[in-house]
């Protein structure tokens, strides 16, 4: 019987080394299992462009505008806004362009403008309402504010000899590439009543322009 409580002794230490090995696993399984698990994550840090405590804007731009009837012609033009908000704004714009000949004239050899009345210009005030602000990224550490607008508004345009009460509405894409400069992307479409041909009518003149601004 002594014998027997012997063997039982010195048999323990033997039976607790394999089960202090498999504990060690499983410590060391699930210190693996929480590292790859770690829920913190990196975040990234983006430069983000926004609009500068400046509320004036002013800018240039260029493009083509469809003179109804008198083809497509290069537009140049000038703009002073105020920002009222982040997604409001008014600014006073003029454009100028030169009609090219229209096809009645072309086929009938005859001129019903003269160089002069040729002349498109146009001066406008408009307001203008940020309808989608958003972000557009470059690279993994540059960020530009956005934005989508509608705009419109009224003025007057000297063209054929004459004046008209014109309405302007569009629609535009900016984009903030520094907190004072901005790059605008719009289509507008000029509308007046005209008379070149001998009879009133409604003329949609669309332009497309691309213009840069400054904030100060």
């Amino acid at each position: 019987m002594a014998s027997r409580i012997w063997c039982v002794v010195l048999m323990w230490p033997l039976c607790a080394l394999p089960l202090q090995g498999v504990a060690q696993t499983v410590e060391g399984i699930s210190a693996g299992e929480e590292a790859a698990l770690d829920p913190r994550i990196e975040r990234r840090r983006v430069k983000e462009a926004a609009i500068d405590a400046e509320n004036f804007e002013v800018g240039a731009y260029a493009g083509l505008i469809s003179l109804e009837d008198f083809g497509v012609s290069n537009l140049v033009g000038a703009r002073v806004g105020y920002h009222v908000s982040e997604d409001v704004f008014f600014e006073v714009s003029v454009a100028s362009a030169r009609a090219e000949r229209s096809s009645f004239e072309e086929l009938a050899l005859v001129n019903l403008l003269d160089e002069e009345d040729r002349k498109f210009l146009s001066w406008h005030l408009d307001v203008a309402y940020q309808l989608l602000p958003g972000e557009a990224f470059l690279g993994t550490r540059r960020a530009f504010n956005t934005g989508l607008y509608l705009v419109g508004g009224a003025g007057s345009t000297r063209f054929g000899g004459d004046d008209h009460f014109t309405l302007n509405v569009g629609m535009g894409y900016r984009v903030l590439l520094s907190d004072w400069l901005s790059l605008r992307l719009e289509t507008r479409d000029y509308i007046y009543e005209i008379d070149t041909f001998g009879s009133d009518q409604v003329g949609n003149n669309l332009a497309w322009t691309v213009g840069i601004g400054g904030f100060f």
